[in-house]
């Protein structure tokens, strides 16, 4: 096929930039194919994660609550196998929630803050910061659950936080700042729920 002396000046110009540029296009490529290779097997690999994450809990969730060694088992494998899911912090959660059942509150403890560490979701570590300090308190531990109460948590459970710091606090014998915690408590939780009138009684007890 001939070319006029044009198309053959392109031609000539295009062989001499490939010449100089072709092995960094071709290099620019490559890395850009194994990249997006690499992403796709990282999106494969936690779809799967994810399943089997997602039948291990569905198996624990059934667990019958009094079997603790079952739950220890399943709950432990789903934490180190699958920590990168969501399930490894509600596996945690439940484990924890069997060992104060079972009356073991340094295992319950150790998961609780497991799930402060490492959970991506902020419902579940407010939840597990409330029982935290729920554990502390209950052991009189009362200057670690404050500190475990004012650390930052989910707005939303600012209320359970304040009333929970009220019990704290009126432990303590600190009437004033206790009266203090109920009332915030009071203006942050639901006014036709439970947990507003357990508050109520509390501050009420204080007297004025």
């Amino acid at each position: 096929m001939a070319y006029d002396l044009e198309e053959q000046e392109q031609l000539d110009e295009l062989k001499a930039w490939w010449k100089r540029h072709g092995n960094t296009v071709t290099s620019v490529a490559t890395a850009a194919l194994v990249v997006f290779a690499a992403f796709q097997g990282w999106k494969v690999y936690q779809h799967k994660q994810i399943n089997e994450a997602s039948a291990q809990y569905d198996l624990l969730s059934k667990t019958d609550a009094k079997d603790i060694k079952t739950i220890r088992s399943i709950s432990s494998q789903i934490m180190e196998k699958y920590s990168g899911t969501p399930y490894a912090a509600r596996a945690a959660l439940l484990v924890a929630k069997a060992n104060l059942a079972a009356n073991d509150a340094k295992s319950a403890q150790s998961q609780l803050e497991w799930i402060i560490s490492h959970a991506d979701e902020d419902a579940l570590r407010a939840i597990a910061q409330l029982q935290l300090a729920g554990i502390q308190f209950d052991a009189k531990q009362f200057d670690a659950a404050l500190k475990t109460l004012s650390d930052k948590h989910d707005p939303g459970f600012d209320g359970l936080f304040a009333d929970l710091k009220g019990d704290v606090l009126a432990a303590q014998g600190k009437k004033a700042e206790a009266k203090a915690a109920y009332a915030e408590a009071l203006g942050k939780l639901d006014a036709e729920g439970r947990y507003h009138r357990y508050t109520e009684r509390k501050l009420d007890a204080l007297g004025s």
